[in-house]
């Protein structure tokens, strides 16, 4: 079995004494390092779709750190950010954090600073990662649901009983049963409480407003 590679750590900074310096520390620490002189040059770029981060300076010719985050938050992208800065203010801070960014980072960083901040970034991408892999199956299964199924899913997680649903829909109670038992599979839960959070992770039931 093929080992996974060590996690990548993507440098976009204008100044490459800044590129290099954090390519040799990042790289003596078991991360691949991809540098970019600007964030034109790193939009340029395919993101492999694997553990990563994003060290982005901001202020830059051109495109400055906080507009490649807008860019990257209206693209949707996973990657978590951490801004490197040698002129940050508050303001900036909180702009940069509000807007999802992981770490605001003073230059020079400390090495410890930096590592500390660049593994929960990677830790939060990995967790990130697994949640959406996690609904993307979810969806699936509930796309294998029939139209009646899907009546049924609605009206169980409800708390609807079986002969309410029955008479509702104008079915037996034994064929909602059986109906009830096939979604209950379809979904892979043994529980009403696993079926309604399925449905909430779903976004197709809201506890607030039952």
């Amino acid at each position: 079995m093929q080992a996974s590679l060590p996690p990548i750590v993507h440098v976009v900074d204008d100044d490459s004494s800044v590129r290099s310096a954090l390519g040799i520390l990042l790289q003596a620490c078991g991360f691949r390092v991809f540098t970019y002189e600007s964030g034109a040059h790193f939009f340029q770029a395919d993101l492999p779709a694997e553990v990563s981060c994003i060290l982005l300076d901001v202020n830059m010719p051109g495109l400055s750190g906080l507009e490649v985050q807008e860019f990257l938050n209206k693209r949707q992208c996973p990657v978590p950010v951490i801004f490197l800065t040698a002129y940050g203010d508050i303001s900036m801070s909180v702009r940069a954090i509000k807007a999802g960014a992981e770490d605001f980072l003073s230059k020079p960083v400390q090495k410890e600073d930096l590592l500390k901040a660049v593994n929960a970034a990677h830790q939060r991408y990995e967790e990130a990662h697994q949640s959406r892999v996690q609904l993307e199956e979810l969806r699936y299964r509930y796309s294998l649901l029939t139209e009646r199924e899907l009546e049924v899913f609605h009206l169980v997680v409800r708390g609807k009983l079986n002969k309410q649903i029955a008479y509702e829909l104008g079915n037996s109670e034994r064929t909602i049963k059986a109906q009830r038992s096939s979604v209950m599979e379809k979904m892979q839960v043994e529980t009403l409480a696993e079926l309604v959070l399925r449905a909430t992770q779903l976004g197709v039931f809201d506890m607030d407003k039952t």
